[in-house]
């Protein structure tokens, strides 16, 4: 059926909070039409709202489901969570095709305390430019972004929200049958893996930080590699890279081969990493393989900007640890796809060349890329607290209903950085949907 409303608004999965539901009143309240399907049991925990879809068929019956949604509903926008999950690429695809508004909605680049609303995705697919006078031109009249973190809430918040949403799935499978996880362990696995973690925690984060104060105080040069999560999707589809132990031999070798010999390399294991692949030991045992045993740091825990704000540079793949480091003035390499990857903020040349010739940012670029970022694609506030979503909230659905995702001037088509992720070997073509297949019913 046609639909009377202005815009029509289709949420698919959000973040394991209440956010998306609380957005979806915002935008009752102000006229518009929601339409919401539940893929998994934990959407439903999450969506405290009457009239929700629950889709029960398969993945393969996915988009020609979806596809009829649209059209019988008359959906002109589509909003969900981490814009690389499987229904997400389908659902995005299928409502380019159709022409409607497709808006990905993730932690903020800027983290803590915005949350990112983008045209259509991140990474690859992201259309925020990366030529400097564009950035310079766009961001000219545009003011500084509030700095200050509002909306604060511990990390037990955030953990208790995302093992709630995943194990409502392991325990009530029956609700959703056929539904394709995400997740790239099994919940229980992974959760499980943090019981010997948290146990060992104080003694490795004892042992982190008095690396960190004998790397800053000691003088000796250093470099960062900051590992992801095996987990993230932004390793598995904005990068070339297949696992992270890729990235750990490609970055120790082209040390051992090119940076200076009174230098270091720490790398520090990320917060989240639940343990499963032990990379604190396949750091050193690449290490000792290439010589570098004396001259690696691998650490688990400790002040990672403290450590930045010393060190001679930062090797990412495309973690938002790199708009850190380049906020803190440190050289940063990148080496998958990321939207900070900008000529004159990171250093566009060969891995090899940079642990010699690494420049810091541009800083007047750097302050105009950070203004047009927060101003187009950033919201102030959070998932996690009651204050933190009604600012988020109110200036979300302003954004929306106004078409000012990624404006002013932050939006180039195509891609940009579908350039870069072609010359990396990677298949990021944009996802295309032309002839949907035959549509299931929920």
């Amino acid at each position: 059926m046609s639909s009377a409303f202005r815009r029509v608004f289709l949420f698919l999965q959000g973040p394991p909070s209440t956010f998306f539901a609380e957005l979806a009143d915002e935008l009752l309240r102000r006229g518009e039409r929601v339409v919401r399907v539940n893929l998994a049991a934990g959407d439903r925990l999450y969506w405290r709202r009457p009239g929700a879809i629950n889709y029960r068929g398969s993945f393969a019956e996915w988009q020609g489901f979806v596809a009829a949604l649209m059209a019988r509903e008359g959906v002109t926008d589509v909003l969900f969570y981490a814009d690389r999950y499987p229904y997400h690429r389908v659902a995005g695809a299928v409502a380019r095709a159709r022409g409607a508004r497709v808006t990905a909605v993730e932690f903020g680049y800027l983290r803590p305390d915005w949350i990112t609303f983008e045209r259509d995705g991140m990474g690859v697919y992201s259309h925020f430019p990366d030529d400097a006078e564009q950035i310079r031109a766009a961001a000219a009249a545009l003011p500084e972004p509030d700095a200050t973190v509002r909306y604060r809430y511990p990390f037990r918040t955030e953990a208790f929200h995302e093992v709630v949403y995943n194990l409502a799935q392991v325990f009530a499978p029956y609700l959703h049958p056929r539904y394709r996880s995400s997740a790239y362990y099994h919940p229980l696995h992974d959760y499980l893996s943090w019981v010997p973690k948290l146990a060992l925690e104080p003694f490795k984060e004892r042992r982190a930080r008095a690396t960190v104060e004998r790397l800053v105080t000691g003088g000796t040069p250093y470099f960062v590699l900051p590992m992801q999560l095996q987990s993230d999707y932004q390793i598995q589809d904005n990068s070339p890279f297949e696992d992270l132990g890729e990235v750990i031999r490609k970055v120790m070798l082209s040390f051992a081969e090119h940076a200076p010999q009174q230098t270091r390399l720490v790398v520090k294991i990320h917060p989240l990493d639940p343990g499963i692949e032990r990379w604190p030991m396949v750091a050193r045992i690449v290490a000792r393989e290439l010589g570098l045993a004396d001259r690696v740091d691998v650490i688990d825990g400790g002040d990672l900007y403290r450590l930045l704000g010393k060190a001679e540079g930062c090797v990412v793949v495309n973690s938002t640890v790199g708009l850190h480091a380049l906020r803190l003035d440190c050289p940063v390499a990148v080496l998958g796809v990321a939207v900070f990857d900008v000529p004159g903020l990171t250093f566009q040349g060969d891995l090899d060349a940079f642990w010699t010739t690494a420049a810091r940012p541009d800083a007047e670029l750097r302050d105009a890329f950070v203004r047009l970022l927060a101003a187009a694609t950033q919201v102030k506030g959070c998932f996690y607290t009651a204050e933190g979503r009604a600012a988020a909230i109110t200036e979300a659905a302003d954004r929306l209903l106004a078409d000012r995702v990624n404006e002013p001037g932050a939006f180039v088509d195509p891609p940009p950085r579908l350039v870069r992720a072609r010359a990396l070997g990677m298949d990021a073509a944009v996802d295309v949907v032309t002839e949907p297949a035959g549509a299931s019913r929920p």
